[in-house]
């Protein structure tokens, strides 16, 4: 007999099927509560709320495990390519040698932006926000594309789609940098890899010629592999609930850029520098911090640390710690924040207090780290999460298209004033 539960109302029962995941996750059904009873659940936040079954990834902050399709995100971290595993998130499977060459040329081929976009980059100030002019270029792809609105797109015109978004962010991304820096466009070259070739709009000048490390190549490889997907956060549940609507994949994807952009969700990386860059102003006395953090009545928290999923070491956290170390060695660089940084890493993995409070520093805390080494600004942090984290927004897009899953409409628990009339002005 299938397992159910029991909502007693008014003293009828009524019961609800219990659904399990794969991994042994357990949901209550209650998609006709309001049928059968006339209630609604009030859940703020979404907490406890399944919106949705997906087949995209696996997380138990309990025991500190992510999985992508199954696969651990350790063995993938170590083993595979940042095009590789978009592929395997928007796609189901690890490609085969011919799928994934003929995916990584058709992203090659596609990373040209249409000249009109640059006289929109015109129109942004030079102080603009990145994540600004990501977001509204972005959106702006959809009237370059707007055959990409259709409801009815056929699964060649989805790739298709695909492809152009993930082909053009990596030069949209580059190019915010560049007009933040007041620095001309690079435009993309054909003979180089995806994160090689990202580096190469970012730091090459017409001057000079630019030598990409291999170093760096691999460690941001290895920081948009760990950002790639989480499951259903906010900026992911933004997607899927914009993208539920019929939104194109353009302005769905902009919608969760603008979603990430909060401080709450994407940047927190940012914070944690801006935590270190405080310190130093204070004197770089590490334990003086590691004291206020402990105390209660003190308002000062440490950036980086913990995680409101993780409730163990973050899996990710341990791939990026030995890629941080990696490249501060092969760089050789002497930089006065991330010695704070290290000396707050070693305190907060020995001080019985962190320890059990499980507050172990999470993959914000060392991506904010290597971004800085290799030259990534600040302000460009959150980008470069956005630009990770794409395959997995447009393989929750793909996958909530391929459902047919319905249109968002959460419900409400309205607290306002009961029916009144209207009065007139005079009578106020």
């Amino acid at each position: 007999m299938a397992e159910s539960a029991e909502i007693i109302l008014d003293g009828k029962s009524y019961p609800f099927p219990v659904i399990e995941g794969t991994e042994h996750e357990k949901a209550i059904d209650i998609a006709k509560l309001r049928d059968l009873t006339g209630y609604v659940t009030l859940d703020s936040g979404y907490k406890n709320t399944g919106a949705t079954k997906s087949a995209i990834t696996f997380l138990d902050g309990e025991e500190g495990i992510l999985r992508y399709r199954g696969y651990p995100i350790e063995q993938l971290a170590e083993q595979s390519s940042f095009i590789e595993v978009a592929y395997l998130l928007i796609y189901g499977k690890l490609p085969t040698q011919a799928e994934l060459d003929d995916f990584s040329h058709q992203i090659t081929k596609h990373t040209l932006v249409h000249e009109d976009v640059r006289k929109i980059f015109d129109g942004f100030p030079s102080a603009a926000h990145p994540m600004a002019i990501l977001s509204s270029l972005i959106c702006s792809l959809t009237a370059f594309y707007p055959e990409s609105v259709a409801p009815d797109l056929s699964k060649e015109e989805i790739d298709l789609n695909v492809i152009r978004l993930m082909a053009k962010i990596s030069t949209i991304a580059a190019w915010t940098y560049k007009n933040n820096m007041g620095h001309p466009l690079n435009y993309p070259r054909n003979d180089l890899d995806y994160c090689s070739n990202f580096l190469y709009m970012m730091f090459s000048f017409p001057t000079e010629k630019y030598e990409i490390d291999p170093r760096i190549v691999s460690a941001l490889n290895k920081l948009l592999i760990l950002h790639a997907d989480h499951e259903q956060n906010c900026s992911t549940s933004t997607v899927r609930l914009v993208g539920s609507a019929n939104a194109s994949l353009y302005g769905s994807v902009s919608a969760g850029i603008n979603a990430l952009w909060g401080p709450l969700h994407g940047g927190a990386n940012q914070e944690v520098l801006e935590m270190l860059q405080a310190i130093q102003k204070d004197g770089g006395d590490t334990s003086k911090f590691i004291a206020k953090a402990k105390d209660k009545n003190d308002s000062f928290r440490l950036m980086g640390f913990g995680h409101r999923v993780y409730k163990n070491f973050d899996p990710r956290a341990k791939i990026i710690k030995k890629a941080a170390d990696e490249v501060l060695a092969a760089l050789g660089i002497d930089d006065p924040l991330l010695k704070i940084a290290q000396e707050l890493e070693q305190a907060a993995l020995t001080d019985e207090y962190f320890i059990e409070r499980k507050l172990y520093p999470n993959v914000d805390f060392y991506s904010g780290i290597i971004y800085r080494a290799i030259g990534i600004p600040t302000e460009m942090f959150t980008v470069m999460f956005a630009l990770g984290r794409l395959p997995g927004w447009i393989a929750q897009w793909k996958e909530m298209r391929e459902n047919k899953e319905p249109i968002g409409r959460p419900r409400q628990i309205y607290t306002g004033e009961t029916e009144r009339n209207y009065v007139g002005i005079d009578q106020r």
